[in-house]
């Protein structure tokens, strides 16, 4: 058809920067938000939920130029060093999330082909993701010591769950009547899995993948506090911690990075999706 709309690129830039500014409005109204309750509870010297003060609720400038301030005296600026342990704790998360991600997916397979095997291990994955990270992560370390790869596995262990059960029940979502017209023509197990179960399954697995990125970050902060790894920002935030009395702000400028992180990860994976999924099956809904 000529003379249409706009090219996908052209479609594809103004979803991009109408999300942006979506994005950037929500903060805006977040900032409002915890300002305009900070005033109130100053303004009224609130103690319900809790006492609202310059150290419990420290005002949004104030952490962001923190960021701006020398970490210690003479020291850096708090903000290259906070990057700088973002950067160490991103690549511990990013390993921990191929991992994670390849486990599961493998997992999901698996279980697609078998009843048998979901049926006798799916129940213990499923249980192990009660068990607190924090009560898992000491042992991972004990196991395999401290450092790069005890951490991953421990970033691994919060992304493989739902990425395990997003491609289960996508590979399960291939429409039966293409399913029966590959057994038709005598298709092997191989060609019906990654011609068509695998496609079926890949707006299932990118929602999944894009939970389990930012929660790869999370899992890397948890497994630095055992493996007592000072570089990254599981380090700065027991740092800060233990000075939020007296520099509140330092430790809130430290959770900004560490959500920025975080988000950086999960645009990673929808700019993935993106690319790789370029229309959902008709009979997903």
């Amino acid at each position: 058809m000529v003379g249409g709309g706009g090219t996908g690129a052209d479609n594809w830039l103004s979803r991009a920067v109408s999300n942006g500014l979506v994005f950037f409005a929500v903060l805006l109204g977040l900032v409002v938000l915890w300002e305009g309750f900070r005033a109130f509870g100053v303004a009224l010297d609130l103690k319900w939920p809790f006492e609202v003060n310059d150290r419990t609720m420290p005002p949004v400038y104030e952490m962001v130029a923190q960021l701006f301030r020398p970490s210690r005296r003479n020291g850096p600026l708090l903000l290259n060093v906070l990057l700088k342990a973002a950067l160490f704790t991103g690549r511990e998360a990013a390993l921990g999330f191929v991992l994670g991600a390849l486990t599961g997916f493998l997992l999901g397979i698996a279980f697609a082909h078998s009843r048998l095997l979901e049926r006798g291990l799916l129940p213990y994955i499923v249980g192990s993701q009660t068990v607190p990270i924090l009560a898992i992560a000491p042992m991972v370390v004990i196991w395999l010591g401290r450092g790069l790869f005890s951490v991953a596995i421990i970033a691994a262990y919060l992304t493989f769950f739902p990425v395990t059960i997003n491609t289960l029940r996508g590979l399960r979502s291939a429409d039966p009547r293409a399913h029966e017209l590959m057994n038709s023509y005598a298709a092997s197990r191989w060609s019906v899995l990654w011609k068509l179960r695998v496609p079926a399954s890949m707006p299932y697995l990118f929602t999944a993948l894009k939970v389990s990125a930012p929660a790869s970050v999370v899992g890397a902060i948890i497994g630095e506090l055992p493996s007592s790894i000072q570089g990254g920002l599981g380090g700065a935030i027991l740092n800060f911690n233990q000075y939020y009395v007296t520099s509140p702000s330092s430790l809130w400028a430290t959770n900004i990075i560490a959500a920025l992180l975080g988000i950086g990860f999960f645009g990673v994976v929808a700019l993935a999706e993106r690319l790789v999924v370029h229309r959902a099956p008709e009979h997903v809904v």
